[in-house]
């Protein structure tokens, strides 16, 4: 029934999402399991995005940071000072997901790989992914995508 009740609601949550307007505070993510928007914060310099998610006790369910890179590359993570499990999403420049690296461990330094050709990152709750179902080859819609290479641009 809890797992109905989470269905249900990412389902109602989805139809309004896919709906809304493109905002800098917020993503969306969509594949053939359903869609998905979540609240974030973009980490879009490098002082960001050294910074992360770091220190931070909990994050609210559908919440999450965006890291923008200015060019697509490889691109690696790690979980040092970081105190909650992380889903990580690591998305080409159109903004397919192409790499899931599930539930990465609090204060973890081993290096996470993104791949090769990587110019986002949305990092979840870990759990979150598998728990909506997203998988590799979702698309993913934010302002920050270049229109005119977005998989799924913005309006």
């Amino acid at each position: 029934m809890k797992n109905a009740v989470a269905v249900l609601a990412v389902v109602l949550f989805s139809a309004g999402a896919a709906q809304a307007q493109c905002r800098d505070d917020a993503l969306d993510i969509r594949g053939p399991w359903g869609s998905a928007r979540f609240s974030v914060e973009v980490a879009d310099t490098p002082d960001a995005r050294a910074q992360g998610l770091m220190f931070r006790e909990s994050m609210a369910r559908f919440s999450g940071m965006f890291f923008v890179f200015d060019f697509p590359g490889p691109v690696a993570f790690w979980m040092e000072n970081t105190l909650i499990p992380l889903d990580m999403l690591f998305a080409d420049p159109s903004g397919v997901v192409r790499r899931i690296h599930h539930e990465a461990q609090p204060l973890d330094r081993t290096s996470i790989p993104g791949g090769g050709n990587v110019q986002f990152v949305l990092e979840i709750n870990g759990a979150m992914a598998r728990r909506l179902g997203i998988t590799e080859g979702s698309q993913i819609r934010h302002p920050a995508i270049d229109p005119a290479r977005a998989a799924w641009p913005c309006d």
